[in-house]
């Protein structure tokens, strides 16, 4: 079993939301992967989903606050990006290389995953079977990540490394953790 504890940081030069923290654990045994995220401090300024009653696959999920994982294939160019907004909605796209061949993974047709909301803090918490995208218990090389949108419409991007001069969570050299 491989589990570690992440921080996120959010990227430099953008307005800082204080007294915010988002951190959590990863944690990879054979093919299954867990994941959890905690989002604390003071909420009432982050728009932040209310719980869907049905939720469903759906695009664009970052254009709000939401969490997100990015999982490449060590060796490779290939690489999946998972969305999932406190709502519930989720969506997993996979990618050829940087950026290029974007589909959604049909390999998923659910992703449940649970959310605890209380006044200070969201909890949000994953279990992946990886058997579809890692057969035999690939090695993999994984980012963590989230976006953050304020009530007034700010947006600050959250990671464990901010590796270029823009905040791009698609950076291979950003996927730091390896599981």
């Amino acid at each position: 079993m491989n589990s570690q504890a992440f921080s996120l940081q959010p990227f430099p030069n953008t307005n800082s939301l204080t007294n915010l923290q988002i951190a959590g654990t990863v944690t990879r045994q054979a093919q299954t992967l867990y994941i959890r995220y905690v989002l604390s401090g003071d909420l009432s300024k982050i728009a932040i989903a209310a719980p869907s009653g049905m939720p469903t696959r759906k695009h664009e999920l970052w254009q709000e606050t939401c969490f997100e994982f990015f999982l490449g294939l060590r060796d490779s160019d290939r690489y999946w990006e998972f969305n999932l907004s406190p709502s519930g909605d989720w969506n997993v796209y996979r990618f050829d290389s940087y950026r290029q061949g974007m589909q959604e993974e049909t390999a998923f047709t659910v992703l449940p995953f649970e959310v605890e909301a209380q006044p200070e803090a969201h909890t949000l918490s994953l279990e992946l079977n990886l058997a579809a995208i890692a057969p035999d218990e690939q090695p993999l090389d994984v980012a963590i990540t989230a976006v953050v949108k304020t009530k007034d419409s700010k947006v600050t991007y959250w990671a464990l490394a901010h590796t270029g001069s823009e905040a791009d969570f698609h950076r291979r050299d950003s996927f730091v953790l390896n599981i």
